[in-house]
């Protein structure tokens, strides 16, 4: 299935998914690198994690593809020493949820060893997190909790919206020599774009435009710029003309490309996959304000999940994410303050969304 995000040029190549990219980034950093290794709950299973290790138990051995218990906290501590050790694990959580088991290890330890050692240990971990709704995830299995690793110095996030820059920035964040926060939303596991079959990596903390506009810039974060660009396309026919921002990675940020597009529009709506208080989107819009010292006043808004736990029904969740629909109209009343309340005629739930049927 195309994605529905524009993916950079790669010239010619063959098109490949989000999910096959990220295998073949591991893949191929396992072959250049004898110290990466893949470890977590099932990643040695036949579903492979969505399919994202198929293959790796087979060409690289339980030695280096290895399965864990129900033990977040102890495993972490085991990548961890790894990695100071000087080898390269790759930590696969099947749920950023699961996160919140690790917390003490990731950021008391992981995070702060660099600085607490005089840079004489350095901790290159990867912590894939798979984030988003569909099939009923619920309270304990849908949150986006990106904004947690964003406080804390030490640690760098990253969230690609395409298969190519999925390969890529994943194998930047295995060649990184701090703890990676790897973002991925399981809705884009089924969407595709051209990818190379060489290794390149995407280099943090570049933004990418990936529309222009006059009126407002959106920026979506994660799988929320593919519901942006559903949106501008709905702005369009109400003839207001929408930019589109990737941030890529949230930290380190681009605030300058983001602030550099508001100049031309002076109005800037982030749409985040997670809670708006205190998210990405509230740090977002205050970098772009502080850049903006003493520049014209401009209108802000931040979309995301609704202040309330994460419900599993369809019939709930489509009150509780932002989508298309929804993001299109508060656009349009910061854009149009003085006419009613407008919203387009389209389908909120965009057709790709029932292609992830659930692991089991």
């Amino acid at each position: 299935m195309s994605s529905p995000t524009d993916s950079p040029k790669t010239g010619k190549g063959r098109v490949i998914s989000y999910v096959e990219a990220l295998q073949e980034a591991v893949e191929q950093e396992m072959d250049r690198d004898e110290g990466v290794f893949v470890i977590g709950l099932n990643v040695d299973d036949h579903k492979a994690i969505q399919g994202s290790t198929q293959g790796l138990i087979d060409r690289f051995g339980p030695g280096r593809v290895i399965d864990t218990p129900l033990s977040e906290d102890a495993i972490t501590g085991v990548v961890i020493g790894a990695a100071m050790a000087g080898m390269r694990p790759i930590h696969v959580h099947i749920r950023m949820d699961f996160l919140l088991l690790c917390m003490n290890q990731l950021i008391n330890m992981g995070a702060k060893a660099h600085y607490m050692y005089g840079g004489q240990v350095k901790v290159p971990l990867v912590m894939r997190s798979i984030i988003g709704k569909s099939w009923g995830q619920g309270a304990q299995h849908s949150q986006g909790l990106h904004a947690m690793f964003m406080h804390v110095p030490g640690i760098k996030v990253v969230a690609p919206t395409n298969a190519h820059d999925a390969k890529g920035c994943l194998a930047a964040a295995i060649r990184d020599n701090n703890p990676v926060v790897f973002v991925e939303h399981r809705l884009l596991y089924s969407t595709d774009a051209p990818v190379p079959e060489d290794p390149y990596t995407v280099d943090f903390g570049k933004a990418r435009v990936v529309g222009d506009g006059d009126d407002i810039t959106l920026v979506g974060v994660s799988y929320m710029l593919v519901e942006c660009l559903r949106a501008r396309e709905l702005l369009a026919e109400a003839g207001i003309s929408a930019a589109v921002i990737d941030p890529v990675s949230l930290l380190p940020l681009d605030v300058d490309t983001i602030a550099g597009s508001v100049e031309q529009t002076g109005r800037l709506l982030v749409v985040d996959n997670a809670w708006v208080t205190c998210g990405a989107g509230a740090e977002i819009v205050a970098a772009v304000c502080e850049r903006r010292e003493g520049a014209s006043p401009l209108a802000v808004g931040r979309m995301g999940y609704a202040q309330t736990t994460c419900p599993t029904t369809p019939a709930l969740e489509k009150y509780f994410y932002p989508n298309a629909v929804t993001i299109a109209s508060k656009a349009h009343s910061m854009i149009r303050p003085d006419e009613p309340e407008w919203a387009p005629d389209a389908e909120p739930t965009l057709p790709h969304e029932a292609v992830f049927r659930g692991p089991f």
